[in-house]
């Protein structure tokens, strides 16, 4: 197991597992759903996808978890998570006594942002700024081959900045799990493309999230032959 690192992406809609070895090559992946809404059987989920991963490795392997949000360095429980289900608790002590080892917490569009820095879109660039649009629209701010998280651990968000140059049918927009209203990330993710779509006159039963939404686009712009 020398050299092997796992990392868990932990999402909204989803939770996925990979394993590197020593040279960058993926061993081992695996995706579920995410349990939304249940702190708990998140915790739960994440321990088994670890467990089931150091299975199939033959040992236990480092462990990295990118996540929505952040642990506030200032109280070390989860804060402006768009799971909110995260929010206030604390992912890193209970984590830890799930899977038995130390582990590594960042966020998620930080990760990305470093890893398009160091050896991606971003490579050979002094500064770079990474946008991730999920379940929310969060960003990460890289200088220097170095994240710029702030004081609060919360550098590069921007999700919660106002809609530019909306529309008057788009004021004061809706209400955010933040406390705000019309923030970027209702308009700017899967959430809010899902809202637009009921909004629209969608059929909730015809598709049930985002993903269905485009699934469904896709089948009625698709032309039929004569």
């Amino acid at each position: 197991m020398e050299g092997i690192r796992i990392g868990v992406d932990l999402g909204g809609t989803k939770i996925a597992i990979a394993a590197l070895d020593r040279q960058g090559n993926e061993v081992y992946t695996h995706r579920i759903l995410a349990p939304r809404d249940d702190y708990n059987a998140t915790i739960a989920a994440i321990g088994d996808l670890v467990r089931q991963a150091d299975q199939q490795l033959g040992g236990a392997a480092s462990v990295g978890i990118g996540m929505p949000g952040s642990i506030s360095p200032a109280t070390g429980l989860v804060q402006n998570s768009n799971s909110v289900w995260l929010n206030g608790k604390p992912l890193a002590e209970d984590l830890t006594a799930n899977i038995g080892r130390p582990l590594r917490f960042a966020n998620d569009a930080n990760c990305f942002a470093l890893s398009e820095a160091v050896d991606g879109a971003g490579q050979g660039a002094r500064s770079v700024f990474g946008v991730i649009l999920g379940t929310g629209c969060g960003g990460g701010l890289v200088y220097n081959g170095q994240i710029i998280d702030g004081p609060r651990g919360c550098g590069g968000e921007w999700g919660h900045t106002p809609l530019p140059w909306a529309q008057p049918d788009e004021t004061p927009g809706p209400t955010c799990w933040c406390g705000r209203q019309g923030c970027m990330e209702l308009w700017l993710s899967g959430t809010g493309l899902y809202r637009d779509y009921l909004q629209s006159g969608g059929d909730a039963a015809k598709a049930a999230d985002a993903e269905q939404v485009v699934a469904l686009a896709a089948i009625v712009q698709t032309p039929t032959s004569l």
